[in-house]
């Protein structure tokens, strides 16, 4: 894709900040790395993906824009990510993928949200995949269902205009949304 959907379903071009889509997933062998791998593996790459939003942020002059993830430490922004965070969730158990339900899917994706300083959606994209469209989808639809999302508190809208968030989203076996931080 080569923009995000904004909150109106229009394309909102944005720089190429995706690594080769990964192969779907397979049945696990013996060369399948642990869980805990699988986990660092993918704080590296959000935190990779952060760098690359801000730095490309800043050369196309857009520094008022502030990427965060599970790994901001600004309580400001931590804050306002875990708000952002309950109530995204809250909104995915609710409105969980039937068919996710009735195929027993489940698995993780990463996606990049851009939330306006009024708390309106800039755009949503799928970074990675899980490996299955309707989880995809899912993600991107539950973003747009809680979407507007509360304005910025003054301190953070006095030098940031949009947050880029990032996070591992995981639709879990037992049906439920959830976060591996």
């Amino acid at each position: 894709m080569a923009g995000i959907l904004s909150g109106l379903g229009e394309s909102v071009p944005l720089p190429d900040l995706q690594a080769p889509a990964p192969e779907p997933a397979s049945a696990p062998d013996a060369r399948t790395p642990d869980a805990s791998a699988i986990f660092a593996s993918r704080g590296d790459e959000i935190a990779a993906l952060n760098a690359r939003i801000s730095a490309r942020n800043a050369a196309a002059g857009r520094e008022r824009r502030k990427a965060i993830s599970t790994s901001t430490k600004e309580y400001r922004y931590a804050s306002y990510m875990e708000a952002w965070r309950r109530k995204v969730e809250r909104i995915g158990n609710l409105n969980y993928p039937q068919e996710a339900k009735e195929k027993a899917l489940f698995g993780s994706l990463i996606l990049h949200v851009a939330v306006r300083a009024d708390g309106s959606l800039e755009g949503v994209r799928v970074v990675r995949s899980s490996g299955h469209r309707v989880l995809d989808d899912a993600a991107v639809n539950i973003v747009r269902l809680a979407a507007p999302f509360a304005p910025f508190p003054d301190d953070i809208e006095a030098e940031t205009d949009v947050l880029d968030i990032t996070r591992v989203w995981q639709f879990q076996r037992n049906h439920r949304l959830g976060w591996n931080d």
